[in-house]
């Protein structure tokens, strides 16, 4: 990297193992940026069989605070008997865009394109062993048609697959166009109608990664013990919190998902531009004032996770899987749900802070407090 030497010569720290830039697969790689690593948990997660395990989540983040408080939801979880997931379906799309001369002819071929689903298959999956082609969705738009492609990638979280396979489907309707009589001018591989890395309704009304949905039941009484506050208190929040993200316009029905979402997907080496889409969260709370239980469920439309590819193939990334059980085969699931389950622990914790009026001296205390102790310490 001799030619970035005037850039690079206060760059010790990010340049100090160039030594692995046979076996990193960006351009110009100069080294790394180090984010610290801690550990929340651990959280009983409770399977369908009655059984509980307790697992750790490897969290990557600079920001003070977030493993504490989720690490004091998951002892509310635990204390109340765990907390459980469920994976409802998953999808990764790529919707690539026809064009043609007129309106008429998109509508003849959008209205064509289920007779033409077989060939498309053949040709989008002979690319991988792992991509099915399950649904295609044609959508007029003036002269064009955005088809949508929905597959199933194996433990791959799939973006670069689909995109692969999509385009050999392309090439093989161009260059058929003439002797199917399809009329298409052009094709460009995407049309926005696949949300990748954006928010959007899309990632909504359609999964693009995989569906998860996490619960749990806290009692009132390990409330006042773990969280300082009142499961009824702990509801009357997140009710509030939803009254004002209706005001807002809020993408999604959440406190703060995000944080763990990220943290998670940088640690386990996940694409983390894909948190534009992933922390669509919807939290469902529920009270019964009879016996004082506070339901708490919350479901992600789109995680966008893998176990393999990109870059979980990386040693630190792959061991950060290890830590969460899920770096063998046929686990994306198991790490798409133990992402919601944690996000839930976070929102609990959360919640609570701001019930109890705690949420600012918290902040303090683990974050500004720390920073400010050691600064002193070096006067």
């Amino acid at each position: 990297m001799a030619k970035f030497a005037h850039v690079l010569q206060d760059a010790k720290h990010i340049t100090e193992r160039m030594q692995d830039a046979p076996k990193i697969s960006i351009e110009n790689f100069i080294g790394y940026i180090s984010v610290p690593v801690g550990l929340a948990g651990p959280l009983s997660i409770k399977s369908p069989d009655g059984t509980s395990t307790p697992i750790y989540a490897p969290i990557a983040t600079t920001e003070a605070a977030i493993i504490a408080s989720c690490s004091r939801g998951c002892k509310a979880l635990n204390e109340s008997g765990g907390g459980q997931f469920h994976v409802l379906s998953e999808a990764m799309s790529r919707s690539p865009v026809f064009r043609f001369n007129c309106t008429q002819e998109a509508i003849d071929f959008a209205r064509r394109v289920p007779d033409l689903c077989d060939p498309i298959v053949k040709a989008a999956e002979s690319t991988s062993r792992h991509a099915r082609l399950v649904k295609l969705t044609p959508n007029i738009v003036g002269s064009n048609v955005h088809v949508r492609f929905d597959y199933t990638c194996g433990d791959a979280a799939g973006q670069n697959m689909v995109t692969i396979a999509t385009q050999r489907a392309c090439d093989w309707l161009l260059a058929s166009t003439q002797d199917l009589k399809l009329n298409i001018r052009g094709i460009v591989i995407e049309g926005n109608m696949a949300p990748d890395k954006k928010p959007s309704w899309g990632t909504v009304s359609l999964p693009r990664g995989v569906e998860a949905v996490a619960w749990t039941s806290l009692s009132d009484t390990v409330c006042r013990a773990v969280l300082k506050c009142s499961a009824e208190s702990i509801y009357h929040m997140f009710r509030t919190t939803q009254e004002g993200g209706i005001r807002n316009g809020q993408f999604g029905s959440n406190i703060n998902v995000a944080n763990i979402i990220t943290a998670i997907f940088i640690a386990t080496g996940q694409d983390v531009a894909a948190v534009a889409e992933g922390p669509w969260g919807h939290l469902t709370p529920e009270y019964d004032y009879e016996s004082r239980q506070l339901k708490l469920t919350l479901y992600f439309p789109s995680l966008p996770v893998g176990t393999v590819g990109g870059g979980t193939a990386y040693e630190t990334q792959r061991e950060a899987l290890g830590i969460l059980g899920c770096a063998g085969p046929g686990m994306k699931s198991r790490l798409a749900g133990l992402i919601a389950v944690f996000s839930l622990a976070l929102e609990v914790s959360t919640a609570a802070a701001a019930a109890n009026n705690t949420f600012s001296k918290s902040h303090e205390l683990l974050a500004r407090g720390k920073q400010e102790n050691e600064r002193a310490s070096k006067i």
